[in-house]
């Protein structure tokens, strides 16, 4: 009897850890496929807001707030090559994160992430800088722009260093501290069009707060996603493999 009770508190608990284990599994991928459809659906919204910009004309959406820059050729030259290159940083993270696609497609997942690396690396950290000295928000506007700049090299620098060592996990926590900086430009468009009213909000202070409330946001979301996966314990080792 004793040994039947013993067996029957070690099955009970065996099956709750296993429910448990379901259960963050079934979390985790909820939040995943939520996530992913939500960076597709704005990537794609985005997409549309970007092509009014193929017209090359100076005073329309986000241009009619920069009239003080727009005739300035090097300032022009960056904000178009920030705009039509974003999307397809967004796009690319897309495929970045899933472990069965990462499984099926190593040679694809390589090329897509040194397309993505190359893109801000060499392509939107410089233009975003640049953009940033100019930014709206005033002086709150453009430190929130400049300290989402230096995070998104260094969290994709960090992401190429280690995965050279060759330690995945350190490697993807940084990847996906290096995404949420990337989607602060959806999260900050979602913010302006729930919230602002031109009749009750100061543009320019509302501006520059929500370039501090992306970056908190995303990578507050980042935080729960990598506890979520349980990367955070250990995470910086030396280079080395937990």
């Amino acid at each position: 009897m004793k040994t039947w009770k013993i067996w029957k508190n070690r099955s009970e608990t065996y099956w709750k850890i296993n429910h448990l284990y379901h259960m963050k599994s079934l979390g985790i991928k909820i939040i995943k496929v939520s996530a992913l459809f939500l960076v597709l659906l704005f990537s794609i919204l985005m997409l549309k807001t970007i092509s009014q910009y193929t017209s090359l004309e100076k005073n329309i959406g986000f241009l009619a707030f920069k009239q003080q820059v727009a005739d300035n050729p090097y300032w022009m030259t960056f904000f178009y090559i920030h705009i039509f290159s974003i999307t397809l940083c967004l796009l690319a993270g897309l495929t970045q994160f899933s472990n069965r696609f990462l499984a099926e497609n190593k040679g694809l997942h390589k090329m897509i992430g040194k397309i993505y690396v190359y893109n801000i690396l060499i392509i939107n950290v410089p233009a975003c800088f640049v953009l940033g000295l100019f930014s709206n928000g005033g002086i709150i506007g453009i430190t929130g722009f400049l300290i989402q700049d230096v995070l998104w090299a260094y969290f994709t620098i960090a992401a190429i260093l280690f995965i050279k060592k060759g330690n995945v996990s350190t490697h993807r926590i940084y990847m996906i501290l290096s995404y949420a900086v990337t989607t602060t430009a959806i999260t900050f468009r979602i913010i302006k069009n729930l919230f602002y009213n031109e009749t009750l909000h100061d543009y320019e202070l509302f501006y520059g707060l929500n370039v501090w409330a992306a970056l908190f946001i995303n990578l507050f979301i980042a935080y729960l996603i990598l506890r979520k996966e349980s990367l955070l314990p250990g995470k910086i080792n030396g280079g080395k493999e937990d």
